[in-house]
């Protein structure tokens, strides 16, 4: 599959050539959108004090709403250069300049529509109406219809399918990657498990008689039993110390350790002693072996 093409990245000086014209366009049109505005307040009979007493929070409105919109232009613009080969037209250099010009062009058609107009506010009126209607047409009209042509066309239905394939074969890549990952993580932990099973029989063998013994012996049994627990928490951390602790578990109720929880049931003995052995075995080794390394006993509430 062919990689899409680079797209290389348009000069500097052009991008901030287009953003000062746009700016000043900008203005420009707001400049014209104002006038209109005051000049209908006139007609219609409001007075210069309201209209002034107005104009305060309108002007921050508007400047907040400028500058959103010149944010998302200057990203639009960023984002435009990777897609170029999708859009030829509304890309283009010119294309460009005459969208970002479209204000001034229209104040321009609107000034040479009102030649021979003497009144300067017919004249004034005629530029705004001018500009309103160029920059409507080419922001709102022309330019959707020419970037919805812009899909139609081979070239670039050719480069969005390359595109969008190569997005898909670097999501596939990812994902494979994480599952590569994730396998090697559960055959190391299984690996580790089995080599601990090896070194740990012997220790969950010993903690599980510790388990069993009387209560006179209850204190020697935990400090022993603690020391068991450290050399597990050195040997290989929490996980370490859980398997010893899963191992016990299934010394104490008679499974096979080796197997931890998952141990096959060896008949063994019933009776108060071994009901006593797996009531211990459920609660001491937790109690005896909090605190050491990050061991914390269970909540019994």
């Amino acid at each position: 599959m062919m990689d899409a093409p680079v797209i290389p990245p348009r000069p500097a000086p052009h991008n901030r050539a287009l953003r000062r014209i746009h700016l000043l366009s900008t203005v420009w049109f707001i400049a014209c959108i104002g006038y209109i505005l005051v000049l209908v307040l006139r007609q219609v009979g409001f007075q210069w004090w309201l209209i002034f007493s107005l104009s305060g929070p309108s002007a921050l409105v508007v400047l907040v709403l400028i500058s959103l919109y010149l944010f998302a232009l200057y990203r639009g613009m960023g984002e435009t250069q990777q897609i170029e080969a999708e859009h030829p037209l509304t890309t283009n250099s010119y294309y460009m300049a005459l969208y970002v010009a479209a204000p001034m062009l229209g104040g321009l058609a609107g000034t040479l529509g009102m030649v021979g107009v003497t009144e300067p506010t017919r004249f004034l009126l005629g530029i705004a109406l001018g500009t309103l209607g160029t920059t409507f047409a080419v922001w709102i009209v022309i330019d959707p219809i020419a970037g919805l042509l812009e899909m139609f066309l081979p070239a670039s239905r050719q480069h969005r399918s390359a595109r969008l394939a190569q997005v898909e074969a670097q999501r596939r890549a990812r994902q494979e990657k994480r599952e590569h990952l994730l396998a090697e993580a559960f055959a190391r932990e299984e690996r580790e498990r089995r080599h601990w099973q090896q070194k740990l029989q012997s220790q969950a063998q010993r903690l599980a008689a510790l388990l069993a013994c009387d209560a006179a012996n209850l204190a020697q049994a935990e400090q022993e039993a603690v020391d068991i627990g450290a050399e597990a928490w050195r040997l290989g951390g929490l996980s370490c110390m859980r398997q010893l602790h899963e191992m016990t578990i299934a010394a104490a109720q008679g499974r096979d350790p080796g197997a931890g929880s998952r141990g096959t049931q060896v008949p063994a003995q019933t009776g108060p002693a071994v009901s006593r052995s797996r009531d211990r075995s459920a609660d001491y080794l937790s109690y005896w072996w909090d605190g050491v390394g990050d061991w914390h006993r269970p909540s019994w509430d």
